[in-house]
């Protein structure tokens, strides 16, 4: 009998199998009673998702095998610590950097400490919802968090799969149900009608939702672990089974022949006979002999099988052989190449994780304007927030700094032969400069530069000859009444 009717018989209480009806489905097809015939709606949102089953058997297996699983933990938090190990900054303008700097620093909020846990169990998950609890007064806004297993389900727009629109949590013990409207930076106009309709039924409060490794119709992320899960568990299986092999190949008995013994004697001396412990003496006659058994399993060298499989894994995930102690045939040059897949990998989620952080500055921002004066337009300026994260990597700054001085040479000589103007040899060096952590705005830079040069040459007895002068032709001395062309007698303290 199969676990699902086990489960049949346990919630039925049928005595036997011959209690039970067998329900078969009518063959045919299920159709929408509104769509009209031959025809079906653009929007319509064919399910890309998991079963619910699925998701939650997703997440508990995701979450063991991060915690239980040391190749699985090191998917996780290997681009973790890349994007977020040293930190990342939300910038907005002058008017309202204070603003983000106390939702940052909240301390119910504590980003620098949250927000890590927040992007781990979105990697782990596939997904994340934030609750907002907003003053009234002031416009402060704090995050609370919504466990994904606690969703039900995610109502996404009916003229636009593409975009969620609310959230059903599962009821608690009072039957009740939660029903989060998603955030939209903008306003309530931005939806049809229908939807508008639809996203007042929703009146738990607003929550962030986001999600990964999904589809444009679908509903719901899915894990970083979901793919290679199986694979990592057998790993993992294959590990056990070596260990086992060895412990094996470690054992031995003691083999005792006893010459001329009656069965007798045998059984007597297998009574009493003990195993030495190391470094005993062991006394006796010729006419009884010890050996040393252990067994011949006839098993080769696994190491490359070990290989293939974790290999396997990492390769799935996008992470070189050599970050998880396999880097014997690695050298430096070929470990910096094999690392450029890997991190625009990470670059991808990193982007992600800059519109996630940018999406919830400017609800912050946004939240602020409106208890202040009225709802801004979802392009204000004000609204504009950027997420600066720090370079993934070490940069070798030798080579750029070699490139600096050729580009500025090179930028030198074309300016000397016409060939570019002084705004694009500007943002040519900018280019390589922002390659060693400095950021240049050329055209401001420019206008700096020649600002400087005007004050210094004002300071100057003897200025230098401006190159963007034009020349004039009353300048030139051969221009003055002198009928042979020779210019006038320069005093000589002007000499």
């Amino acid at each position: 009998m199969s676990i699902l009717n086990k489960l049949t018989f346990g919630l039925l209480g049928s005595e036997s199998e011959d209690d039970l009806v067998r329900m078969v489905e009518a063959t045919g097809a299920t159709i929408d009673p509104d769509d009209e015939d031959g025809w079906r709606r653009l929007s319509g949102d064919s399910s890309r998702d998991l079963s619910p089953l699925s998701q939650e058997r997703m997440r508990e297996t995701a979450l063991y095998l991060w915690d239980a699983n040391l190749l699985a933990n090191r998917i996780i938090e290997l681009p973790l610590a890349y994007m977020l190990g040293e930190g990342v900054e939300l910038r907005a303008g002058e008017d309202y950097q204070d603003t983000i700097t106390r939702f940052w620093n909240d301390p119910i909020n504590q980003m620098d400490v949250k927000l890590t846990k927040k992007v781990r169990e979105l990697a782990i998950f596939g997904e994340q919802v934030w609750p907002t609890f907003v003053n009234e007064v002031d416009g402060h806004v704090r995050l609370g968090y919504l466990d994904p297993a606690l969703i039900r389900t995610v109502v996404v727009d009916p003229d636009n799969p593409e975009q969620p629109i609310g959230i059903v949590t599962v009821k608690d013990r009072k039957g009740r149900a939660l029903r989060y409207r998603v955030i939209v930076n903008g306003p309530e106009s931005v939806f049809t009608e229908r939807t508008q309709a639809i996203r007042q039924t929703f009146t738990d409060g607003d929550a962030f939702y986001f999600c990964v490794n999904d589809l444009s119709v679908s509903r719901r992320g899915r894990s970083d672990l979901r793919a290679p899960a199986d694979w990592v568990d057998a790993y993992d299986q294959f590990l056990f089974g070596e260990i086992e092999r060895y412990n094996f190949l470690r054992a031995f008995v003691w083999d005792v022949t006893l010459n001329g013994a009656t069965p007798e004697e045998v059984k007597a001396k297998a009574r009493t006979i003990k195993a030495p412990a190391p470094g005993a003496v062991r006394v006796h006659n010729e006419g009884e002999t010890w050996r040393a058994e252990s067994p011949d399993i006839k098993a080769g060298d696994t190491s490359e099988g070990a290989r293939l499989f974790r290999n396997h894994v990492l390769g799935g995930s996008t992470i070189p052989e050599h970050w998880f102690g396999g880097g014997a045939d690695v050298n430096r040059a070929t470990g910096e190449s094999m690392g450029e897949p890997t991190f625009k990998t990470f670059s991808m989620r990193q982007r992600f994780l800059k519109y996630m952080l940018e999406c919830v500055g400017r609800y912050v921002i946004r939240q602020r304007i409106i208890a202040e004066s009225s709802e801004p337009d979802w392009d204000d300026e004000r609204l504009q927030v950027e997420a600066i994260f720090p370079e993934m990597t070490a940069s070798d700054t030798t080579k750029y700094a070699s490139a600096l001085q050729q580009v500025v040479i090179a930028c030198a000589a074309a300016l000397g032969e016409g060939l570019i103007t002084r705004e694009t040899a500007v943002a040519m060096i900018a280019s390589v400069a922002g390659r060693l952590g400095v950021e240049i705005d050329p055209a401001a830079e420019l206008k700096a530069a020649r600002k400087e040069a005007d004050d210094s040459a004002g300071n100057d007895l003897f200025p230098p000859p401006d190159p963007d002068r034009v020349a004039d032709p009353a300048d030139d001395p051969a221009a003055d009444g002198n009928a042979d062309g020779a210019a006038e007698p320069v005093p000589a303290l002007a000499q």
